[in-house]
């Protein structure tokens, strides 16, 4: 391969890495733009690793678009070392990325809802999660933010609209969010007068402590039951899983790029030197 084949190769691997790194800004300006505040806290931190990860590799590249013009790095005796701990810093954080992403796959492996009788959606109960994963509910700074997004958000105040009539309330497919967070669990036994108002003067039938805790003012709702941290849990995990294929397959075409861009690297050192 020549100097100049191998110039135009990696011409090549740097616009096309320059346009995947467009690609995951717009992915997580797509998700932020679909998202409300609670799930944006959730989600752009893992598309923001991905993008940030592409941009400092986006940037290196355009540096090296610069020096390959201006025939400073292969062809005037550039500084090879200093492009090759470059790269094994890229290395690196490549690792490091899948790595993280393996991890999250295993702390989100367990809870996978209950099915209700009569009810067409699932509840989910806390501790069927990772230890890792209630410790991160649980935080109190943490809840507290997920719970003030929560009463601000439209999930459980928008219902009684969704749903007219107690029979579609019933029959619905509710998320885990409005499963867990807009009512009692159905454990309980409160009568539901409508999507969003049930009747508290029934003595509950389980001992369980979120059938006290839950209310039917808006801003209290059950947002601090167990039932709506894990209906939030359950959130997340989905949305982990997500971002997480979606940044695999990132890491497995800038692998691609990485090792079709260090065989023409290599290949025009050869040449250069079998010239000097």
């Amino acid at each position: 391969m020549g100097v100049g084949t191998s110039t135009f190769i990696i011409k090549w691997i740097n616009f096309i890495t320059m346009l995947l790194a467009i690609a995951v800004i717009v992915f997580g300006m797509w998700m932020s733009n679909h998202h409300d505040g609670c799930r944006k806290s959730l989600t752009v931190p893992m598309i923001g690793l991905g993008a940030f990860i592409f941009f400092m590799r986006s940037e290196k590249k355009l540096h090296t678009v610069m020096d390959l013009s201006n025939h400073a790095v292969f062809h005037l005796g550039g500084n090879p070392d200093l492009h090759s701990a470059g790269y094994l810093c890229g290395s690196y954080l490549l690792c490091n990325l899948v790595m993280w992403h393996c991890d999250r796959f295993i702390v989100t492996n367990n809870g996978s809802g209950h099915s209700v009788a009569g009810l067409r959606y699932k509840e989910y109960q806390l501790q069927d999660y990772s230890p890792w994963f209630l410790k991160q509910i649980n935080n109190s700074h943490n809840w507290e933010h997920l719970r003030g997004c929560l009463v601000k958000s439209e999930d459980c105040s928008i219902l009684s609209k969704k749903y007219k009539t107690l029979k579609q309330y019933k029959s619905a497919k509710l998320t885990p969010i409005e499963a867990g967070c807009c009512g009692p669990p159905s454990e309980c036994g409160y009568p539901a007068v409508n999507a969003s108002y049930y009747d508290l003067t029934f003595h509950p039938i389980s001992s369980n402590i979120d059938c006290k805790l839950y209310k039917n003012s808006r801003a209290i709702k059950c947002y601090d039951c167990d039932s709506c941290k894990a209906g939030v849990a359950q959130y997340m995990k989905t949305e982990w899983r997500v971002v997480a294929i979606f940044n695999v397959a990132l890491f497995l075409v800038l692998s691609i790029i990485y090792f079709v861009g260090c065989c023409a690297r290599r290949s025009a050192a050869r040449n250069q030197h079998s010239k000097a």
